[in-house]
């Protein structure tokens, strides 16, 4: 597209540490080197419909690489529940003057995108999930970001879990996909990782913490908020539903505590780490990530490769077609669970 082209852009679903550093890439490539215009949209697909918008310009980006969240803000609305929904982006867009938008989202907002480019919006993805669970590339920014902050708790809570004799139960993030509790539970040498991916017995759950008891170790169990108990179901925080259908998970994680204490008679707590995970700053590995994902994405938009997503494949970034980044997710296979339970107990 010629310079001059005005470009908006937009961060959707759950916020993660790494956006501000795709929206400094996309606004300092965008402007010095192909001389666009570029406009930011606020809370997620909510900007367009609404055409709630801000300028991005070198000094809005100036001092945001190493910030946590998202200064255009992000929501989990869906413009395809919403009354004429693609009408009225493509009228803001008309209106703002804007040819092309960058979406930077999970599953959720890029599904979006996919669907929009067939409606005839110009629209280039930018992958975005701290669960890592998107199945197009390899890594996402954020992921990094949580399994430090996972790690750095288990190693805390280690502490004074040795100190008082019982066990304890880290409840991470992971709705269908153990990645975080898998590395996490890894580095922090956790002695039981559970995952959405395997249904657990909960009874092997109580003989690995009473092996641990046995050697006079209080046990980590590291639990997806995802993962589910044999003969069991998933454990919400409430039934409610978003713009997209998902439900609130959570709770496993001192369901769990509870039926450790009561069985093994040890005295067990859960820690639920929650929004934590989100917050705060980017790791290195983040930082250059979703620079690099924010450098490539403004080109796609420059050379008009509309419908793509940028990718990371080994060390490259690529493009992909949106519907394949959004056609399944990317969960951990059986046997990285096989890997990692010769050190469980």
């Amino acid at each position: 597209m010629p310079a001059g082209t005005r470009i908006g852009v937009l961060t959707g679903g759950g916020d993660c540490p790494g956006l501000n550093a795709v929206l400094r890439a996309v606004t300092r490539k965008g402007i010095a080197v192909h001389g666009h215009e570029i406009v930011g949209f606020r809370s997620g697909w909510q900007g367009p419909l609404e055409g709630n918008t801000m300028p991005l310009g070198l000094d809005a980006v100036e001092d945001i690489l190493a910030r946590g969240g998202t200064i255009l803000g992000s929501s989990r609305t869906n413009p395809y529940k919403e009354t004429d929904g693609v009408e009225r982006i493509k009228r803001t867009l008309a209106e703002h003057e804007v040819d092309a938008l960058i979406a930077i989202g999970g599953e959720d907002t890029l599904g979006v995108a996919e669907r929009l480019t067939q409606d005839g919006v110009p629209v280039v993805g930018v992958p975005k999930t701290i669960d890592n669970d998107l199945d197009a590339t390899d890594y996402t920014f954020g992921f990094d970001t949580a399994v430090h902050i996972a790690t750095e708790a288990i190693d805390r809570l280690r502490t004074t879990a040795e100190s008082h004799h019982r066990a304890l139960v880290v409840e991470v993030m992971g709705r269908h996909a153990g990645w975080i509790a898998l590395h996490a539970g890894l580095a922090g040498g956790a002695n039981v990782i559970l995952g959405p991916e395997k249904r657990f017995s909960v009874d092997q759950v109580c003989d690995w913490v009473q092996q641990r008891f046995e050697r006079q170790y209080a046990p980590i169990i590291v639990v997806a908020e995802g993962a589910i108990p044999q003969d069991g179901e998933e454990v919400l925080q409430t039934g409610e539903t978003d713009a997209f259908g998902h439900v609130r998970l959570g709770g496993v994680g001192t369901w769990l505590a509870d039926e450790l204490s009561r069985r093994t008679g040890k005295e067990s707590r859960a820690v639920v780490l929650g929004h934590t995970q989100r917050g705060g700053t980017p790791t290195a590995y983040d930082r250059v990530l979703a620079t690099r994902f924010g450098l490539h994405a403004v080109d796609a938009v420059s050379e008009g490769a509309f419908g793509k997503m940028v990718a990371l494949r080994g060390t490259d970034i690529v493009r992909v077609p949106l519907a394949e980044a959004t056609a399944k997710l990317k969960t951990v296979p059986l046997s990285r669970y096989a890997e990692a339970e010769v050190l469980f107990g």
